[in-house]
């Protein structure tokens, strides 16, 4: 039986999160645990939080979700800012000071028709995040792409949507800077 690790770094979120297979190892002297959930929006994580996060009384909270808000039609940057304020406020009414990492919405290639809803709701998450205690924006949009701005598909799997190791690297490179130990 697996017993999850005491006050972990807990990452939480979509497949992003859930296919981040060697998150645990790379983040071990973080304690880190994965509880992401495939296929999340940004609802589902609000509605289990008494199963993926609280449970587990994390001393931080690495957050991935919003990615797959963008492909409903009538969702727009405004309604991915307000569930994360939702989801974030849901948070922080049992764990108030614990502190979130939260990692902007990436640049996917098989979501390029949504470019412009990502990255005007990563904007917008950027700025509510600002005038909040204990929390951190990485961006990583701009990090997975080539300097003049182009898609790197060398970055995923197959399905253009989930990255392989090199997309991980990148993202682990952003991350663990702001990891507590």
């Amino acid at each position: 039986m697996y017993k999850a690790p005491v006050n972990p770094v807990l990452f939480v979120g979509s497949s992003s999160i859930r296919k981040w297979d060697d998150c645990t190892q790379v983040f071990a002297k973080y304690n880190a645990l994965n509880r992401g959930i495939g296929g999340a929006v940004i609802n589902d994580i609000t509605f289990y939080l008494n199963d993926v996060v609280f449970p587990y009384q994390p001393k931080q909270i690495v957050l991935y979700v919003g990615e797959n808000d963008l492909t409903t039609e009538t969702v727009t940057p405004d309604t991915v800012l307000n569930r994360t304020i939702g989801l974030y406020q849901a948070i922080r009414a049992k764990l108030p000071t614990v502190p979130i990492v939260y990692i902007s919405i990436k640049p996917s290639p098989s979501r390029d028709k949504y470019k412009e809803k990502a990255v005007a709701s990563n904007a917008l998450i950027k700025k509510f995040l600002a005038g909040e205690a204990n929390t951190k924006f990485v961006d990583v949009y701009p990090l997975m792409l080539t300097k003049d701005g182009k898609l790197r598909p060398e970055l995923f799997v197959g399905d253009m949507l989930h990255m392989n190791a090199t997309g991980y690297a990148i993202w682990r490179k952003a991350v663990e800077p702001y990891l507590m130990k």
